[in-house]
């Protein structure tokens, strides 16, 4: 996840590109008039960057080097307490337990096309260390029941020493995953359960030198004085599922047909003759995609929350500090966004030991249609409404 050190000169040159190239990007309009962010829960136990709703329920979860207890995955009651899911056997890992039925570390939650949710475990304990023996893998659970559906481990030769599984997506019977550690895509085949690891290393995979996270305009550094760089990470599928959309934290966004992603017969050679420049985002938190295309995306050097159209066009929706490294957004059916905020850049790690954690952590929800057409009754909600004040868009 972590790159090498670079240079006083190329830090120096990188902010400056960075800020030219983000720049661009956001001379979007301002948010719309009314939309406001409803808080949905908090917590000051648990840390989360990921959320998913399902059949009535609602789902969290966090890593565990955000450095917080409270269940690995867990289910919000009415009341906003979280209990353990699918159980506190799952939840119950130490190092030297056992890592087959128990999580170690999750980082994404995700919802397949039949409702069932998908766990991804990175297996890493600490951040930057290799997975434990066994920890990396995935977990289908039913939303209802609870009854653990699947398991498929990520063995070394899928997650090796240095990777760290970040996210998942569904296009019929593939799956895709990104691995933020080493940079590479990893395609799942639902029906036999084989995993195949492609594009490692390939250039539209790799976080590059001179596109540094920026955050409270400062570029974020690993702990060890180089800046902080985290290779392909978030991930879409359009709507027709023809395109994988992909690329760094840090941006830009590359796509790939997905039949050729399907086909283990493609090449190396054939992967870098089909990719293709798709968008220029700054470094994100995370995204979510509509039935028509449009790709939902928070910001993480403006705390604002943009949509980017099918022609491209992007617009602002609402800009709130609060929104502090928003992560790995949720679309639920209502039409409604739900954002967790993760505020990974303030763990101690990126601040000579001293936490910058600003509790509670916050679990918000907006909706994503026009403020006069939400209709808030039909929404089940365990949170408040909070209007978002106007404010421009950061410099």
């Amino acid at each position: 996840m972590i790159l090498p050190p670079y240079g006083r000169k190329i830090l120096m040159r990188a902010m400056s590109l960075v800020v030219l190239a983000s720049g661009a990007m956001m001379h979007a309009p301002p948010p719309a008039q009314g939309r406001s962010l409803r808080i949905e829960a908090e917590s000051r136990i648990k840390g989360w960057n990921a959320v998913v709703l399902a059949d009535g329920h609602i789902f969290v979860a966090g890593p565990r080097w955000l450095g917080f207890g409270g269940p690995a995955v867990g289910e919000l009651d009415a009341r906003g307490e979280i209990r353990p899911f699918p159980d506190s056997a799952w939840n119950g890992w130490k190092p030297g337990r056992d890592t087959a039925r128990r999580f170690v570390s999750i980082n994404a939650l995700h919802l397949d096309p039949e409702g069932k949710i998908w766990i991804v475990d990175t297996g890493t304990p600490a951040f930057g260390a290799p997975p434990v023996r066994g920890g990396a893998k995935l977990v289908r659970i039913d939303p209802t029941t609870g009854e653990v559906l699947r398991r498929l481990p990520l063995g070394p030769d899928i997650a090796p020493a240095g990777s760290y599984i970040d996210d998942i997506r569904f296009n019929g019977r593939h799956a895709y995953l990104s691995d933020a550690g080493r940079g590479a895509l990893i395609v799942l085949d639902l029906g036999t359960g084989q995993f195949r690891r492609v594009l490692d290393g390939a250039p539209a995979t790799m976080a590059q030198a001179a596109r540094p996270i920026v955050v409270d305009r400062r570029i974020l550094q690993n702990g060890a004085g180089a800046p902080l760089l985290v290779n392909v990470d978030p991930l879409e599928v359009s709507p027709d599922g023809k395109w994988l959309y992909f690329g760094p934290l840090e941006g830009p966004w590359s796509k790939l047909p997905t039949s050729l992603l399907d086909d283990p017969a493609t090449s190396p050679e054939q992967f870098a003759a089909a990719i293709r420049p798709w968008a220029d985002l700054p470094a994100i938190g995370g995204s979510a995609m509509d039935k028509e295309g449009n790709l939902y995306f928070t910001a993480l050097n403006d705390d604002s929350l943009y949509r980017r159209d099918a022609s491209g066009t992007i617009v602002r929706l609402l800009s709130d500090p609060r929104l502090h490294w928003a992560d790995a957004p949720f679309l639920a059916q209502d039409g409604r966004l739900w954002l967790p905020v993760a505020q990974l850049d303030r763990v101690a790690r990126f601040h000579d030991g001293q936490s910058h954690i600003r509790l509670p952590f916050l679990l918000f929800s907006v909706s994503t249609e026009a403020p006069h057409a939400a209709d808030a009754a039909r929404i089940k909600t365990i949170g408040r409404a909070v209007t978002v004040p106007e404010s421009p868009p950061r410099p």
